[in-house]
């Protein structure tokens, strides 16, 4: 979907930002251009009015479930995925700030000392106020992903819609860079997710978004990916019954 616009689709949005996506062409760590190119987009939003609240990941420091297929016992490997979200959180409120916007960083798993502890009334307030508020450590519990956090944050916050950014500009049958047949889809619901075992965002996210008629936005994370999905500019996949 693609749809012309200079003012803002959604007033307040949830952001999940893969760790992923914070590594730019590196093989680890964080691409601090990466990093300040995406402030810069959500800057560009944030001064059009709206409401941003940010989930991000950790893959691109340490990869829970991976290690746990290694041996790792589980609930350890997803505790030191979740410390990892909060690194790349701490690095995405530097260059959001160094940009003059003002964020929170509100981790799941209290460390006053870095951050602030994750109370659902204070986010609320912070956003209210024009903060862009960054969770992190997830949902604070072992067994659930980042995009789970995600759909969690995004009912708590009642935000109007949950933007997914990945590496492609939308949602497709299939891989699009191994399989240059597959399909790309403006929109989808729920159930089409569901039956057609889509790889958008894990069941669970799935499930909390529709419970609470929260939408699904997916596109990519290239150059105006995130401000062109966020004021429905861009090339995007809409997840939702409507």
């Amino acid at each position: 979907m693609s749809v012309s616009s200079s003012t803002p689709r959604y007033k307040r949005v949830c952001l999940k930002i893969s760790g992923e996506a914070l590594m730019g062409s590196k093989e680890f760590g964080i691409d601090l251009d990466t990093v300040e190119r995406i402030a810069e987009e959500v800057k560009q939003a944030r001064d059009l009015g709206m409401e941003i609240c940010i989930v991000v990941g950790g893959g691109n420091i340490f990869r829970g479930l991976q290690m746990a297929a290694k041996g790792m016992e589980r609930a350890s490997a997803d505790y030191m995925g979740m410390l990892a979200t909060v690194m790349n959180a701490l690095g995405l409120q530097n260059a959001l700030e160094s940009i003059g916007v003002e964020t929170r960083v509100m981790s799941a798993i209290e460390m006053t000392a870095v951050c602030e502890p994750y109370i659902r009334r204070r986010a609320l307030h912070h956003m209210s106020k024009g903060l862009v508020v960054i969770f992190a450590a997830g949902s604070g519990n072992p067994f659930f992903t980042t995009d789970t956090a995600a759909a969690l944050r995004a009912a708590e916050m009642g935000c109007d819609a949950l933007m997914k950014g990945t590496q492609v500009d939308g949602v497709y049958s299939a891989d699009p860079k191994k399989d240059p047949n597959a399909e790309r889809f403006d929109h989808l619901t729920y159930m089409d997710v569901f039956k057609q075992d889509l790889k958008v965002m894990d069941q669970a996210a799935i499930a909390i978004t529709r419970e609470n008629g929260i939408p699904i936005v997916v596109f990519s994370l290239a150059d105006g990916g995130i401000h062109g999905a966020l004021t429905g500019s861009g090339r995007f996949t809409v997840i939702s019954d409507n």
